[in-house]
């Protein structure tokens, strides 16, 4: 009885708790589907009001006796439209999972970040030797560098400016130089490279270590370019404009081929058939960029916040350790 009962809650809640464990808030279902909605609703509520008015348009037309119906005995025509549909299909299904790919790989890399962030931050706490108190305060710094590096990162591929939460991940001579910087990832990863090759100076760490070390940090930066990659590698615009010019001629053609079936019904159908692809193409220009700020979006806030609490959980747990030892 409780399992059923468990599994009723679950079923209940379930968009509720996948949306919470996206994005780490927790809203009631129809919150997060307004949330979700809004952005694309926004877009394409213009056209679809443009695309009903022309189906009851062309209702009028047909009511008032002018000849602009497709005639039902022409098999020609209705296989032409009927070539041209799966033609549009085929390309509105290309477009959708070109980009739903693009939003998976930048989920992967952003996932393989966190995992990597773990082995760094893992490897230097354990491998690097403290002689001082000034060297667990270093080596602290240095960790949460590693969460400012994942920060800096999703601030640049939002192309966003330096915020507090990163202030507050380093010093303020560091800080400072970062708004120097053209590439502020890029410089938080040569700081840790740095306080790596340092530590092997001091021969606090050998040889072997300080491969493996730098080998993470090498990892931070090739994730960093693969998201690069996907920001600065839009699919082809011909993609995008070939695509909404046949969904154009689609809502048009379309109305002409139902009035007859379906006469002051046509705007209705119309409206629902224009949001419903609309809604479609929409969906893919918006997830085809994944490190933005819309709703469907990756949630880059809340996978920085996880690298965070990760880091500050091993300090936080490692002088625990010490003070009971």
């Amino acid at each position: 009885m409780k399992r059923l009962r468990y599994f009723q809650n679950n079923s209940k809640n379930s968009l509720r708790e996948k949306y919470h464990l996206y994005k780490g808030e927790k809203l009631n279902w129809l919150q997060v589907t307004m949330r979700l909605e809004r952005s694309i609703i926004s877009n394409i509520i213009p056209w679809v009001f443009f695309c009903t008015a022309y189906g009851l348009l062309i209702s009028l037309f047909y009511y008032l006796g002018l000849p602009i119906a497709f005639k039902n005995s022409s098999s020609i025509i209705t296989n032409a439209v009927l070539s041209f549909n799966i033609g549009f299909t085929l390309l509105l299904v290309f477009r959708t999972n070109t980009a739903h790919d693009r939003f998976w790989e930048g989920r992967q890399l952003w996932g393989s970040l966190v995992n990597t962030s773990r082995n760094l931050t893992r490897g230097i706490w354990i491998i690097v030797k403290e002689q001082t108190p000034q060297d667990r305060v270093e080596k602290e710094a240095i960790l949460r560098l590693v969460t400012a590096f994942a920060v800096a990162m999703k601030l640049h591929l939002r192309s966003a400016p330096l915020d507090t939460q990163l202030a507050s991940l380093m010093s303020e001579k560091q800080y400072l130089q970062l708004q120097d910087t053209n590439h502020p990832p890029l410089q938080i990863a040569y700081w840790i490279g740095d306080y790596l090759q340092y530590q092997h100076d001091r021969k606090y760490l050998n040889v072997y270590q300080l491969t493996t070390l730098h080998n993470c940090v090498d990892d931070l930066v090739d994730i960093l370019g693969g998201c690069e990659r996907i920001l600065k590698t839009p699919l082809p615009l011909i993609y995008t404009i070939k695509l909404r010019q046949l969904l154009l001629i689609f809502c048009l053609i379309l109305p002409l081929e139902i009035v007859s079936f379906l006469n002051w019904w046509t705007g209705l159908i119309m409206a629902f058939v224009s949001f419903t692809l609309l809604s479609i193409e929409q969906i893919g220009s918006e997830i085809e960029e994944p490190f933005g700020f819309d709703p469907n979006d990756l949630p880059l806030n809340a996978i920085c916040n996880t690298i965070s609490n990760n880091v500050e959980e091993l300090i936080r747990l490692a002088s625990n350790n010490v003070r009971s030892s």
